[in-house]
């Protein structure tokens, strides 16, 4: 797909253009990879919102909060849990184990801590330069919610 190519060219790029090839990303705090992995998965999303067409903002939104939230998050979890490598279900257990200061009002506990592994999940895949291998896990998990409708 273009839009897939387009997006691991910038994140390829972004990755590049600020010398993260230096991080070692199994060194970092599982809440700072989940906090850029939380940004790197809502662009992933968005670019794969707008990509289906031109549409009004709010419409735009609706379509990435049934993505981008602490239940959806964890559902895409369990569905790509599976394919997972045993480095990558490593990462996730410590972001999903990390102590959090808050919990979002409106999220389950659980949902919450599942969501956090995934997006530590995702932040360490983008620092440890894995465009590829990122997209293609997320990807699986929105084609598995979409069988899922």
């Amino acid at each position: 797909m273009e839009n897939d190519s387009n997006i691991i060219k910038f994140l390829e790029d972004e990755h590049k253009s600020i010398e993260i090839k230096c991080v070692k990303p199994r060194e970092y705090s599982p809440l700072v990879l989940a906090y850029i992995g939380d940004a790197v998965f809502e662009l992933i999303i968005r670019t794969e919102i707008v990509s289906k067409g031109n549409a009004p903002v709010n419409k735009l939104h609706e379509a990435v909060r049934e993505y981008v939230n602490a239940s959806a998050q964890a559902n895409m979890y369990h569905r790509i849990k599976n394919y997972l490598t045993e480095e990558e279900e490593a990462i996730f257990k410590r972001g999903r184990n990390a102590k959090s200061s808050s919990v979002p009002k409106n999220a389950d506990l659980l949902d919450y801590k599942h969501a956090t592994g995934l997006e530590a999940l995702c932040g360490y895949l983008y620092l440890d330069g894995q465009i590829d291998r990122l997209r293609y896990l997320i990807n699986l998990g929105m084609e598995e919610q979409k069988v899922e409708e």
